[in-house]
């Protein structure tokens, strides 16, 4: 059975917590108010004040928040679900409270234990934008309900808010210390692994020592002008490009070495790589997501690209970038029946391929990110001892 990648492991839990939110939402709120009306009100030494039948309205909203939070859980959008109920609640428990304290001389008790809850619960989401949401807005609520009433009663509550606050932020700062903790090591691990595979790809063919991270950062530099991806997903992406090639140790040593040209089953044998690599990939927590740029990154714009033959934005994203980067890298590596190409003619080649083998919006971005390409050939220097991988696997470079 194929494991869960991290991120759908993250949403799982995201989705686990905000159910017990909900659970505990409900449960406390409505029992809170009966308890409170029904029985605390009804002993002689509590202020007599009637129940705020607008109370109703509230309740009325929040029933009906309910089965819109169930669609939503069940369309894997419960992250919204936090926000809408926080907002919900205090936008309209506030206009009650002004509205109804305005209208009568009784001193302001009004308040649910919910509004403890957005606090202390607020960690359980590791979210430092929804904790700071729900401080800030239920201080504010407070002030303002204080402020337009002219009751400084409101300064008990903001005083708890305020203490519950800061010890609610120091949960979630542990949270966040712990899941970052855990991130660092898993991604030291799989990066350790990763360039372990890549050492034993270098000494089974020589050809390819440095071909897998001068393509990584040449493409992570294209990824990043595109702006089509956050921080993970580059860092999933990068690791997928320094695997591009891992199919190879499916292919036999005498095949990848060889000085001359291929024969055509040699060649069928070479264009299985991505489907041997992308299999090899397809339960690697971090890299999954991306294996299509191992699986099509030989895939070509009009169509005449391996191991499928894909054609125009049918090929990811990720492949297309994938695409260039190996090309250029294989143009301008040395191989071991001819030297490499100059850069300019290696440049040349790209924008000669814009339409055909590239996509041509990712060729203007390469011509505009190619200054940063250039720097990357220079840390590798390639003037004085950079050799690549054979260009067998790719003739249309």
């Amino acid at each position: 059975m194929q494991k869960k990648t991290l991120k759908v492991s993250l949403l799982y839990e995201e989705r686990r917590a905000t159910i017990w939110f909900l659970y505990i939402f409900y449960v406390l709120y409505f029992s809170y108010d009966l308890v409170y009306y029904k029985l605390v009100l009804n002993y002689p030494w509590f202020n007599q004040e009637p129940f705020n039948v607008l109370n109703y309205i509230l309740y009325i909203v929040l029933i009906i928040l309910l089965p819109i939070s169930i669609i939503l859980i069940r369309n894997n959008k419960h992250g919204y679900i936090k926000y809408i109920y926080f907002f919900t609640y205090t936008i309209i428990s506030g206009i009650i409270d002004i509205i109804y304290y305005n209208w009568n001389n009784f001193p302001y008790t009004s308040g649910n234990i919910v509004e403890i809850v957005f606090i202390i619960f607020s960690p359980i989401f590791i979210n430092k934008k929804y904790f700071y949401i729900v401080f800030t807005g239920t201080i504010a609520k407070l002030l303002i309900t204080g402020i337009i009433l002219r009751d400084s009663i409101v300064s008990v509550p903001s005083i708890i808010v305020f203490i519950l606050g800061i010890i609610s932020f120091i949960i979630l700062h542990r949270f966040l210390s712990y899941v970052e903790a855990v991130k660092t090591g898993y991604n030291q691990q799989l990066d350790g692994i990763v360039k372990g595979i890549i050492t034993t790809l270098e000494l089974k063919d020589p050809y390819t020592r440095g071909h897998s991270e001068r393509v990584a950062e040449y493409a992570q530099i294209l990824a990043k002008e595109s702006n089509q991806f956050n921080n993970d997903e580059l860092k999933s992406f990068y690791y997928a490009c320094l695997l591009h090639d891992i199919g190879k140790v499916n292919i036999p040593d005498t095949i990848l070495t060889k000085p001359g040209k291929l024969t055509k089953e040699e060649f069928e044998l070479i264009k299985t790589h991505p489907i041997v690599g992308a299999k090899a990939v397809e339960d690697v927590e971090g890299i999954a997501d991306f294996m299509d740029v191992i699986l099509h990154h030989h895939e070509r714009w009009d169509g005449k690209g391996y191991p499928i033959g894909l054609k125009g934005d049918t090929i990811s994203f990720a492949a297309r970038i994938t695409a260039i980067a190996d090309a250029f890298d294989a143009m301008t590596s040395s191989r071991s029946y001819r030297s490499a190409l100059p850069l300019q003619e290696a440049y040349n080649r790209v924008l000669e391929g814009k339409g055909t083998q590239f996509d041509p919006q990712l060729v203007e971005l390469f011509i505009k990110v190619y200054p940063s390409w250039i720097k990357v050939y220079d840390s590798y220097n390639y003037e004085n001892n950079i050799t690549g991988g054979v260009i067998n696997e790719n003739p249309q470079t």
